[in-house]
């Protein structure tokens, strides 16, 4: 799947990715980046990433900067 960075929380590493034609954003953490860090990315910035059931529900994984 593919998304835009949509909110970073740096001091926890985790953000959210805003996927066009998804009602809710996906949160990720940064465990589940793939070939970037977490303060190499931006908001806005464009990622691919695989979608992952969580008992908090969706969330995203392998997520890498395109």
């Amino acid at each position: 799947m593919e998304g835009t960075i949509k909110n970073l929380v740096q001091d926890k590493n985790f953000g959210f990715i805003s996927v066009e034609g998804e009602e809710k954003d996906l949160f990720f953490h940064a465990n589940e980046l793939k070939d970037v860090t977490f303060s190499e990315l931006k908001v806005g910035d464009k990622v691919s990433f695989d979608k992952a059931d969580s008992p908090k529900g969706p969330n995203a994984i392998n997520v890498m900067k395109m």
